[in-house]
């Protein structure tokens, strides 16, 4: 018994390396078919949504429901950022002797930066939590399986809509949310703290290129919204057909969908502005 234990170890150490690289491969296999998956119906949800724009009235109607209800947040959220941008940045400048400038700082943080992608957080969390949540209950009820007994595909019928209200909806709330900002930093900028307001302005108009700077922060916010939109989607269509499996997925969705904001948003920001 003493001479077969020390035979044994190679051979149990072995099959259990075997094992661990049979799991490692089962999991990479797993997370390449998912990958797959999810490839394959963002792209048939965008070409969907590009049919559903034929029927305007849907695609408004769900655009109300994605974009109205979240103007206020948004609009709130927009306003105090622009008052610390106009603070911190007033006492930063000051240091230089460059207060003039604050326009221009908050301007460009806003319409570059902050504006696409805090609005596109603010977006996730509260019309992608409520795409999630309604896509997992209509799973849960049967719904989407008896559109589909009825001969209509539910990706089109159901999905494709809110995606297109998503996509138009996300820019539309990104400006808002820049030109809220910039309301804010004037106000504690030249109101509250006494900056110039003609200098404020020029700054802004003189340093702000159309093209480079506000045309990143649409194609970014355009973008964000596409990422927003189907990732939702994908999380309720895919959860389990529970209470508890719609709960995970919006909880999944909203964590899915602000990490690749961020993600995307340092791609696109070497993209658009590295030399």
């Amino acid at each position: 018994m003493a001479d077969r234990t020390p035979r044994d170890r190679p051979s149990s150490r072995g099959a259990r390396g075997v094992d661990q690289v049979r799991h490692l491969g089962a999991g990479s296999r797993c997370f390449l078919a998912q990958l797959g998956a999810g490839a394959g119906f963002y792209l048939r949800l965008t070409a969907a949504a590009l049919a559903a724009l034929k029927d305007p009235a849907e695609v408004i109607a769900r655009l109300h429901f994605v974009g109205n209800r979240s103007l206020a947040i948004t609009a709130v959220s927009g306003l105090f950022v622009g008052f610390v941008l106009g603070l911190q940045g007033y006492y930063t400048l000051s240091r230089y002797g460059s207060e003039q400038a604050l326009g221009l700082l908050v301007a460009l943080s806003l319409v570059r930066e902050l504006g696409p992608v805090v609005a596109a957080l603010l977006f996730a969390g509260r019309a992608g939590t409520s795409l999630t949540a309604e896509v997992g209950l209509m799973k849960a009820g049967e719904q989407l399986d008896a559109i589909a007994m009825m001969g209509i595909d539910p990706l089109r019928r159901v999905l494709a809509p809110r995606f297109a209200a998503a996509l138009i909806a996300m820019p539309l709330l990104a400006a808002l949310f820049s030109a809220v900002g910039i309301g804010g930093g004037y106000l504690v900028g030249v109101m509250l703290i006494g900056v110039d307001s003609g200098a404020f302005w020029a700054q802004m108009q003189s340093g702000v290129d159309v093209v480079k700077d506000i045309g990143s922060g649409v194609i970014k916010s355009a973008i964000f919204g596409w990422v927003c939109g189907a990732t939702a989607l994908y999380t309720g269509w895919m959860a389990r057909a529970t209470p508890e499996g719609v709960s995970e997925a919006t909880t999944r969705g909203v964590v899915a969908s602000s990490l690749a904001v961020l993600g995307a948003d340092f791609l696109l920001t070497a993209l658009l502005f590295g030399a």
